[in-house]
């Protein structure tokens, strides 16, 4: 039996917002929420609902058990270990609350307890997404200077691997294993390194630009060799997700182009006017805050998008999404929370990612 110190902090009241929530998964590392009402246990919360909830066009200021659609699984008293076991299986829960006919939080069973080293909860049979990731490795990383100027950006080591071997081990978890890198400076060095990796359990095949082409125009040197949908990413992201959800939703939306954005708000340290339109005070707001999706550097797109990129200059991905815009196109977005996205490109946030990852 669990004390309430051991689960409370994996508690929210059903009165906080969605913004609330997806705050408290990241400070507590976590993507499952207990939600209770009136001091009763209400259901469960993850960070699935909210992301749902999202591209569904809920604002983050709405209360997070409005993003609640499904019937919960939960455990009573009188179930036994195994049952309490299988239930935490079909929805791979980091956690199962166990409570009492009058909705009363009794206790808590977490999968480490439950599983031991049997299995990862973050782990589920894979599938075979079968479709082509594109990594753009081209870039001289000037923001993580002067390392760089000796090794590429994708060779810089996190622990025992490097960057682009962390962002394919991230893809791999998925189903994913073909790849393709584009690349530029020192790619002598990214190509020896790759040909001399033993045991790949995933096949990479190299491409060269001879100029910077921006983040998509290198993309036009594969048209020819990738007739499915693929992901791009870039070489200095790592986003914590399961991918073929995301594949999910822009197969099931038939988007043309989805990115994937980290949800980030921003917290004005002053008191904010709101002024009518002849300039006298409307309302005051003491300390706003405000919420932006930011684009992480992750993509899904179509193949027949290939044939629209030039085949020289500087082109961009947002260039891209801009061709798809002008016609009505039909763009995406799939949301994770602020520190499910790791941005490793500058020298302070390389830094902060290996203090988070030791």
């Amino acid at each position: 039996m669990h004390s309430e110190k051991e689960y409370e902090h994996l508690i929210i009241d059903s009165k906080e917002s969605l913004l609330s929530a997806l705050k408290k998964m990241d400070e507590e590392r976590v993507k499952l929420l207990i939600v209770f009402e009136n001091s009763k246990y209400k259901s469960l919360l993850s960070i699935g609902d909210l992301q749902r909830a999202i591209i569904q066009g809920k604002v983050l200021q709405d209360e997070a058990i409005e993003s609640l659609n499904r019937e919960d699984i939960v455990c009573s008293v009188s179930d036994n270990k195994e049952e309490i076991k299988q239930k935490m299986l079909e929805i791979r829960a980091q956690f199962m609350p166990v409570v009492n006919e009058a909705n009363e939080l009794i206790d808590i069973y977490f999968w480490e307890e439950i599983f031991s080293e049997e299995f990862d909860v973050s782990s589920k049979p894979k599938q075979n997404l079968a479709i082509p990731v594109v990594i753009m490795a081209g870039g001289k990383g000037s923001r993580l200077k002067p390392l760089t100027n000796i090794i590429p950006k994708p060779l810089i080591p996190i622990g025992e691997k490097t960057i682009i071997e962390k962002i394919i081990d991230n893809f791999c978890k998925s189903g994913l294993s073909n790849f393709y890198l584009s690349v530029n400076y020192l790619s002598h060095m990214i190509e020896s390194y790759f040909n001399n990796l033993p045991d790949k359990n995933y096949k990479i095949q190299f491409y060269k630009e001879d100029t910077p082409r921006g983040t998509a125009g290198s993309l036009s040197l594969i048209k020819d060799q990738i007739k499915s949908t693929f992901f791009v990413s870039n070489c200095d992201i790592l986003i914590d997700q399961d991918y073929s959800q995301i594949l999910d939703y822009h197969k099931k939306n038939k988007n043309e182009i989805t990115a994937v954005t980290a949800v980030k708000s921003f917290r004005l340290p002053y008191g904010s006017f709101v002024l009518d339109k002849d300039g006298s005070v409307n309302n005051i707001t003491e300390k706003p805050e405000f919420t932006f999706h930011v684009n992480a550097g992750m993509y899904i797109v179509e193949p027949h998008l290939l044939d629209v990129i030039p085949d020289d200059g500087i082109f961009h991905i947002t260039d891209l999404m801009s061709l798809v815009m002008k016609r009505n196109g039909k763009i995406g977005i799939f949301p994770v929370s602020e520190k499910s996205w790791m941005d490793i490109g500058e020298w302070n946030l390389y830094e902060r990612f290996l203090k988070n990852d030791n």
